[in-house]
């Protein structure tokens, strides 16, 4: 699955065009590299995404085309969240 549409999908980002953004600013990684939009995401994968200043590391668990609001925090795990310190 690509990375913009598992970002929606799992509602990470609300809008697809927002996670392009956001990955084409290179503010997020795959397993420590760099990733596009169109890059692809399997299970297991580690992503590490920076919202402003604070950085989420997670794990992706299972990759589903449509799924509920209720259960799209299952598709994914938080690993640890830290404050990022700008100087």
């Amino acid at each position: 699955m690509r990375l913009d549409k598992f970002l929606k999908v799992s509602r990470l980002i609300k809008r697809r065009t927002l996670a392009k953004e956001v990955a084409d600013q290179g503010r997020i990684s795959i397993n420590g590299i760099q990733a596009k939009a169109s890059s692809n995401v399997k299970v297991g994968d580690e992503l590490v995404i920076r919202f402003g200043q604070k950085l989420v590391t997670l794990q992706i668990e299972n990759l589903r085309e449509i799924i509920r609001k209720e259960e799209a925090a299952s598709m994914y795990k938080i690993v640890k969240e830290e404050q990022v310190v700008s100087e």
